[in-house]
């Protein structure tokens, strides 16, 4: 393991056993803990995460893709301490110098015409108000997303989600529909040359150059998506730029160019979620939506806007921002004092820390390294994804894909979390291993990071080969 020459405070509170039983009893059961022994985390510092005995996780899922420039970043840390003494909290019905300093910061950053913010707290939240933003501008209703997406767990955004387990019994999804993933490792058709990624996918093709067999056959689909399943004219189309929740899947360059000219033919508008892929992460450009050379109408931020404080936001025109100021609309804590400020020094800590540079070298010498991974075991089917947004899906075999059974790849997750690296879940059978770490990591931690999968993988085929 790389050194680290942060030492975490003792820890003070409850036995483990202790907070175990609260939590059997007094938190929800919904919200699931990883690994058959829950770890109980004490501290955290930049990259690294400590548990209650002291022992130490090189974090590679960074709270769900949250925590953008470290844990407890020293700038960051300092400006919150400082606002914390200052001002804590008003509401937006009353001027104060960080929202408009922030909102300025944060648009600055966003190409034209994107230049107006509304602040809230979570990324449901945003792509909620994108939703109701899209049809009352439009004045039309219907929405289309991608199978295997996810855009929140609210009501209204799990009508975008298409994810079975995020499904629940109840009715939801009024005027929303679902359109092929044009998944080019699982999907029905893909090549060599198809994705914006140091790394394709083991898929042949004789596709010429600048043309792409399986951009065309997922464009049809879509077409035929608008031709079958909503009017004439619809309120919009949203999409993730690299699917997160599902394993970092990526689609054909091309592909939305195209799907946002036909959306907008229908009068729809376009939705970008950038709610993981924002902010630097994907090392070549500060926004996914960049990396497909267009530029969307709405645009939904969350996760890594705050390193890990709770805040969101939706960037959009001002004709699309005008429309929802014809009647009253109210965020009680969405653009406080405190989220602001946290806001800026995170945008201070990316510039300062050159962290996009950092996804795009990291996250590209990281990819190469664990294509080798994939290169050596038939149970590695693909390594996916750009800077530092990386799946990682596990099969049984390359030639069937089949998913690689449940029970064997938590054997291989839990061994990297005993060897000291934590590690994320995802895709639609859960089968993809999510790396999406805070953009601080450096080449030594990659090179660990795939020292530990490399050892976890041959313990999975030793097992195997006991059987």
């Amino acid at each position: 393991m790389p050194p680290c020459n942060f030492v975490p405070e003792k820890y003070q509170s409850y036995p483990y056993e202790r907070m175990l039983k609260i939590r059997e009893q007094n938190v929800s059961p919904s919200l699931r803990t990883f690994y058959k022994k829950p770890l109980l985390l004490h501290q955290g510092y930049m990259q690294w995460l400590f548990d209650y005995e002291g022992r130490r996780y090189l974090d590679l899922f960074a709270g769900i893709v949250t925590v953008s420039v470290g844990h407890c970043h020293p700038k960051v840390t300092m400006a919150t301490q400082k606002q914390l003494a200052r001002l804590w909290h008003t509401t937006n019905i009353y001027m104060h110098p960080s929202i408009q300093e922030y909102a300025e910061k944060l648009t600055s950053l966003v190409p034209d015409p994107l230049k107006v913010v509304y602040l809230t707290n979570s990324g449901s939240e945003a792509n909620d108000l994108a939703m109701f933003m899209a049809r009352l501008y439009t004045r039309n209703f219907d929405i289309i997303s991608f199978r295997g997406a996810y855009h929140g767990g609210s009501p209204y955004t799990l009508g975008l989600t298409s994810i079975g387990p995020y499904k629940h019994g109840v009715a939801n999804g009024f005027g929303c529909s679902t359109t092929m993933l044009p998944d080019v490792f699982r999907g029905p058709w893909g090549g060599s040359n198809c994705r914006d990624s140091p790394v394709q996918t083991v898929r042949k093709c004789s596709c010429s150059e600048g043309v792409c067999h399986a951009n065309e056959q997922y464009i049809e689909q879509f077409k035929d998506t608008l031709n079958t399943c909503v009017p004439k004219t619809i309120a919009g189309f949203i999409s993730e730029p690299i699917q997160g929740v599902n394993g970092a899947v990526q689609y054909p360059k091309g592909f939305l160019k195209e799907a946002y000219r036909l959306v907008r033919e229908r009068g729809g508008v376009c939705i970008s979620d950038e709610v993981q892929t924002g902010f630097g992460r994907t090392g070549s450009h500060f926004w996914g939506f960049q990396t497909h050379d267009v530029v969307p109408d709405i645009v939904t931020l969350a996760k890594g806007i705050g390193n890990g404080f709770p805040m969101a936001a939706v960037v959009t025109t001002k004709e699309i921002a005008n429309s929802l100021a014809q009647n009253l609309h109210f965020n009680t804590f969405g653009g406080n004092p405190l989220a602001c400020v946290v806001g800026a020094a995170v945008l201070d800590a990316i510039e300062e820390d050159h962290l996009q540079k950092n996804s795009k070298d990291v996250g590209t010498y990281m990819l190469l390294e664990l294509a080798k991974l994939r290169d050596k075991f038939e149970i590695v089917g693909d390594v996916r994804g750009k800077g530092l947004m990386i799946g990682i899906e596990m099969v049984t075999d390359k030639d069937s894909r089949h998913p690689l059974p449940a029970e064997e790849i938590s054997e291989i997750w839990e061994d990297c979390k005993d060897m000291g690296v934590l590690i994320g879940r995802g895709g639609l059978y859960n089968q993809t291993f999510r790396i999406k770490p805070p953009m601080c990591i450096t080449k030594k931690d990659a090179d660990f990071a795939v020292e530990v999968i490399h050892a976890a993988l041959e313990r999975h085929m030793e097992r195997a080969d006991a059987k």
